[in-house]
């Protein structure tokens, strides 16, 4: 696998040279500032290319152009966001970056609702701590009909968290929940949040499903004809939250977005992390069935709590078994290998690394700090190395 590695532009803290200096090949990145809905121009495109290889690295993969609302809902003006998409996909194939990584994900993104809890280590990590949420969801937030989502003792745990909560831990989980993302260039309120909730008030998962699979539609012949690859992001957490639907939080949910649009060009990002938020998930299997159609892995981990909560684990700890997905995505590279693809390396990033050391304190994307997601890929690289060396009998 090709070791690259999420760089959020010129105003992250983590450099480019902090990438190389981990050893990465690949810069992951994006130009966040033109993702709402317009077309990414070839300009800034080239601009965004050349600050990477002026760093002696190259741009391997765009994660994300910005799937709007409007696209997800099909409402107001999607035809023309996904008409700019399509333009957007051309102008960066066409600048060399072939693998475009996307997510299908109604509002939220990524959720956690704690982002730097402590370890016993002494360092830090994402957590999903689902009492926390239901608080949240049921007795701050007040959603309309939250109650049916939840068993009635997680009603009576979550009236028992949030009457223990300060008026400062209230609102530091909502900032966490509704108002804070990394490179999201806005932020909800309660009032803009409920706003949003709304427009989803009747779409189901089946409707956002269909959704998909008529934006997919689209732009899939027009990855076809730029020879690009793209790989939808797994929903995370892999469950429903505040009510939305969920459309790629299972294998199930991939095999029907893979027989609905057939094309190698419709592949998969698999991100263990994030299928992994579901306890249900086996992503070694999932590594395997799916492998001819994963163009880009995030290998990450995540250790599960009785209650069905989550915290970002080592990369080499936790419940997934990181060293046979590896070696299943290998696997797949020494198949297309043999067969002469262009595309047999597929890349690689370590996700949401603990925080550690001297990053504690310093204001860095939570979960994308250098130390933890250092100490991540070398980690992996570790993996690599030693499946290739027993491939070639190099270890008895």
């Amino acid at each position: 696998m090709q070791e690259t590695w999420r760089w959020f532009g010129p105003d992250d803290l983590v450099t480019l040279d902090n990438a190389r200096q981990a050893g990465a090949s690949g810069i992951v990145t994006a130009l966040h500032h033109m993702n709402q809905g317009g077309v990414w121009s070839e300009a800034e495109i080239n601009k965004r290319k050349a600050e990477v290889e002026a760093a002696g690295l190259t741009w391997v993969v765009a994660e994300s152009i910005g799937v709007g609302e409007e696209i997800k809902t099909r409402t107001g003006d999607f035809q023309k966001k996904i008409d700019n998409y399509k333009q957007s996909i051309r102008n960066v194939a066409r600048a060399g970056v072939k693998t475009l990584c996307y997510n299908f994900m109604a509002i939220t993104d990524w959720t956690r609702t704690e982002l730097a809890w402590k370890l016993p280590s002494g360092g830090y990590a994402l957590r999903f701590d689902a009492v926390d949420f239901a608080a949240y969801d049921l007795f701050v937030f007040r959603r309309a009909g939250a109650e049916a989502d939840y068993s009635p003792e997680r009603i009576a745990a979550a009236d028992a968290r949030f009457r223990a909560m300060s008026a400062d831990q209230i609102d530091r989980l909502e900032k966490v929940l509704i108002d804070w993302l990394p490179a999201r260039d806005f932020a909800y309120d309660r009032a803009s949040f409920r706003k949003m909730l709304d427009s989803y008030r009747d779409i189901s998962s089946a409707d956002l499903r269909a959704n998909l699979i008529a934006f997919l539609a689209e732009i899939t012949p027009v990855a076809e004809e730029e020879g690009a690859r793209l790989c939808i992001h797994a929903d995370d957490p892999a469950f429903p939250l505040f009510g939305l639907p969920r459309v790629m939080s299972s294998a199930e949910d991939v095999r029907a977005l893979f027989t609905a649009i057939p094309s190698p060009a419709c592949g998969l990002t698999l991100c263990t992390g994030s299928f992994g938020s579901n306890r249900h998930n086996n992503l070694v299997a999932m590594a395997k069935e799916f492998a001819p159609r994963i163009h880009f892995v995030h290998l990450r981990n995540t250790t599960h709590e009785p209650d069905g909560s989550f915290y970002e684990a080592e990369h080499l700890g936790g419940d997934t078994d990181l060293i046979a997905v590896a070696a299943a995505i290998m696997d797949e590279e020494a198949r297309r290998a043999a067969e002469g693809r262009s595309d047999a390396q597929i890349p690689m990033r370590p996700d949401h690394g603990h925080l550690l050391a001297d990053d504690i304190g310093k204001p860095v994307n939570p979960g994308y700090s250098c130390i933890g997601r250092l100490k991540g890929l070398a980690e992996l690289r570790g993996v690599m190395r030693t499946i290739e060396a027993f491939r070639t009998d190099r270890v008895r």
